[in-house]
């Protein structure tokens, strides 16, 4: 409700209303504009309807996994334990990232790399236990993201990569 924003705020909504139904109109009638129209709408659907009818991918249950490291042989013997131990699928290393950021009081700006790990969101809690115990620093980053739709036999491949075989 726009009660108490003021008149500024109100025709704003309207003023993008009314773009939105002239684009619209504009994107419908102009042929070559449909692949705009076709990509807009995708940009502005939810993730799951996306996901192809039929599908056996749970939306999220795929995470990306973000974890920094001081160097190479650091990220390397990290990324090798955890595919080993099946806690991650696949880990892609991104060397020579700049991090700058506030720590104990003083800004500083170290050289790492970033670790990019394909794993079960199940996983990520035991994922993020073994990184805290092999991994140097005193705060480690570990972020997760759900991964909510992308190429199924490759989602397939991360959960079977990730999974005990017994």
């Amino acid at each position: 409700m726009l009660v108490g924003r003021g008149p500024l705020v109100w025709l704003g909504g309207v003023a993008a209303f009314l773009a939105f139904l002239w684009m619209h109109s504009l994107l419908s009638t102009h042929p070559c504009l449909r692949l705009l129209s076709r990509a807009l709408s995708m940009a502005t659907g939810s993730p799951e309807a996306s996901v192809p009818t039929g599908s056996d991918y749970i939306a999220g249950s795929v995470s990306v996994v973000f974890v920094t490291c001081p160097n190479d042989k650091i990220a390397k013997n990290i990324a090798r334990s955890v595919v080993e131990k099946r806690l991650a699928a696949c880990v892609n290393l991104v060397p020579q990232i700049t991090s700058v950021y506030e720590w104990k009081g003083k800004i500083e700006e170290d050289s790492e790399v970033m670790m990019m790990m394909k794993t079960q969101t199940a996983l990520a809690p035991s994922l993020t236990e073994f990184i805290r115990t092999v991994h140097p620093y005193e705060v480690v980053e570990v972020i997760t993201l759900p991964v909510q739709q992308g190429n199924l036999p490759y989602l397939h491949w991360v959960k079977d990569s990730t999974t005990t075989h017994q």
